[in-house]
């Protein structure tokens, strides 16, 4: 046999080898936790291998929660515009991904007719998906307060029922929150708040609630796990970490109540990105998301079949029909398509000022903490004045685009600042602050003088 032949023969013995090796790739932005992460990997990698024949390699980003991911999309293209070589953003509820949409920073795709004329357009006034097919909802999240009942047994407290009860004073340092500004749900419950009360309303309770939390953890799903362990005795939470800690410890101690009338369902996203490098099969992945292949990964239990291998996900479908066929297997006790609420969200309004929202939260509540910890205890009640930014002010900044100036931002928030240490006090004190270091000094010196004279 020749050496040509002999070369020829082993080419062909190596394409199946090839075959199986090869693989395509998609890379993908996303929040959400490692068990999602996992079982919609897993599962669209199956399918894409029935399908093509070709393994897939997904690479999963992780930049931290969903106000950092919009942080890293929108610098990553100041110096990319044509693409950052990410293929999808899923995850992070809707109003990030209306941000993104109004940067011109999202792909149009065209679900297929099958799989879209099953999912509604809207749930209680919020859009799951997008008029111009730039994102789609995956699934859908609640919001609402977990509490331990033991807790507040012991403490003599009633079960919080609405955001306001979080800033009644009984509850001080035993409300779980995190910072809005590394943690998209909890942002979007300070958002409901908002929007749920109004501004001046609202901005009482979020003061009061403020006063009440113990610490501000950097992620949404601490707060769960320190109401299950009675580190604090409610908090705010997204559905499925509530529910987690509800299945772990049981109804008798974890509760979860979405307030009446001040709450919203919610759609969680996804899109493609701008130049997705791997737009096709970007594309195939948002479908099989949305089809039923993907969303019985949601609601079915670990071993059901169709359901996740490893990880329950427990999540709302947007697939209405599923709560009706799965109803026996689910893990989804609840379906949301039958709960109603008078509260309409405005996710224009929410997502134009997401940032700066975070933002006041930040400057007015978090960063002052102490003070206004310390403030609230003096008084034995949370300040009841008005807002120390009115809704006017903010309108104004929104109207004229001016968050994104970060010259025009860093001296609002400085001045913001400023304000919160005067309402709290801290400014009236700080000259006291500053004088003991001074005294100090002077005593040191004159000790020093008086020891040295009386060794002369």
């Amino acid at each position: 046999m020749t050496a040509a032949r002999v070369g020829i023969l082993a080419a062909w013995l190596l394409i199946p080898v090839a075959c199986v090796w090869a693989e395509d790739e998609l890379v993908i932005l996303s929040p959400h936790w490692e068990g999602i992460r996992y079982e919609f990997g897993e599962a669209f990698g199956r399918a894409h291998r029935e399908r093509t024949g070709r393994g897939l390699h997904i690479t999963w980003l992780d930049v931290g929660g969903t106000s950092d991911i919009l942080k890293y999309v929108r610098s990553q293209f100041k110096g990319k515009p044509e693409g950052i070589g990410v293929d999808l953003l899923f995850g992070g509820g809707t109003d990030p991904f209306e941000r993104l949409k109004a940067l011109n920073r999202l792909e149009r795709f065209e679900v297929a007719g099958p799989v879209l004329e099953k999912i509604p357009r809207r749930i209680g006034g919020m859009p799951l998906y997008d008029p111009d097919r730039t994102w789609y909802a995956a699934a859908m999240s609640g919001f609402g307060i977990i509490y331990n009942t033991q807790v507040l047994q012991r403490l003599g407290l009633p079960i919080p029922a609405t955001w306001a009860d979080l800033a009644d004073p009984r509850y001080f340092t035993w409300v779980g929150s995190a910072d809005p500004r590394k943690s998209g749900s909890v942002h979007m419950m300070y958002e409901i708040i908002l929007q749920a009360y109004g501004w001046e309303r609202g901005w009482r309770i979020i003061s009061g609630l403020g006063a009440n939390v113990r610490s501000f953890s950097g992620a949404g799903s601490q707060p769960p796990k320190d109401v299950a362990v009675g580190e604090v005795a409610c908090g705010m939470a997204i559905d499925f970490y509530a529910w987690a800690q509800v299945r772990r410890a049981g109804e008798h101690l974890i509760g979860y109540v979405m307030p009446d009338d001040l709450t919203v369902v919610n759609g969680d996203g996804i899109a493609m990105l701008r130049g997705a490098p791997h737009a096709e099969i970007a594309g195939r992945f948002i479908e099989f998301v949305l089809g039923e292949a993907g969303q019985r990964l949601w609601m079915l239990p670990v071993g059901g079949e169709g359901g996740p291998r490893h990880h329950e996900l427990a999540r709302f479908s947007v697939l209405p029909h599923l709560y009706e066929q799965l109803h026996e297997r689910s893990a989804v006790k609840v379906n949301p398509f039958r709960w109603r609420s008078a509260f309409r969200y405005d996710a224009r309004r929410g997502s134009r000022r997401w940032g700066l929202v975070n933002d006041l939260v930040g400057s007015l509540v978090i960063e002052p903490h102490r003070q206004l910890v310390r403030d609230t205890r003096r008084r034995g009640r949370p300040p009841d004045e008005p807002p120390l930014v009115s809704a006017a002010e903010v309108q104004q900044i929104i109207d004229a685009d001016r968050w994104r100036d970060p010259i025009f931002r860093n001296k609002t928030i400085r001045q913001w600042s400023a304000r919160a240490r005067r309402r709290y006090g801290d400014e009236n004190m700080a000259p006291l602050w500053r004088s003991v270091p001074a005294l100090a000094g002077l005593g040191l010196f004159f000790a020093a003088f008086l020891y040295l004279r009386r060794k002369v």
